[in-house]
């Protein structure tokens, strides 16, 4: 069957048009807001979060490290990630029981970063004070 192509068929067109926008796997993961649904975040920028316990994890192949991350369970739905701590020794300025502070890693489509496999988060402040300017050694660390 061919598709209308009269003077009044644009009703026609449109509604299969709508109709068939349903195949397409993006809109409709985009219509049903899958992403944020799956995502622990929720579709925010950021999330607060305590650490759990400091992990490592190995890097995929050709590399050959250990790649410094925290285990994070979320205060706004108790979900657990993990998170990559980015710094030489920035692991260091991390202890069990920190409030930090995490975001997209900026991996394709939301997925993980480089080669650590599995990680799609980093910490980005520790404790209200910036991982990067610990590292760095502008700031200190507070006590809690």
């Amino acid at each position: 069957m061919k598709s209308p192509k009269g003077a009044f068929a644009a009703r026609k067109l449109t509604f299969a048009r709508q109709k068939l926008r349903w195949k397409d796997p993006q809109y409709r993961r985009r219509i049903l807001r899958l992403k944020e649904k799956a995502d622990p975040l929720e579709g925010a920028p950021q999330g607060r979060g305590i650490v759990l316990e400091k992990v490592g994890i190995e890097a995929k192949q050709p590399n050959s490290a250990i790649r410094k991350c925290v285990r994070v369970q979320l205060v706004k739905n108790g979900r657990q990630l993990t998170a990559f701590a980015p710094g030489e020794g920035a692991i260091g300025f991390i202890d069990e029981h920190d409030e930090v502070v995490i975001e997209g890693i900026g991996g394709a489509k939301g997925r993980s970063y480089g080669d650590i496999p599995g990680v799609r988060y980093r910490v980005v402040k520790v404790n209200g004070v910036s991982l990067n300017e610990l590292v760095k050694g502008r700031k200190e660390k507070p006590t809690r």
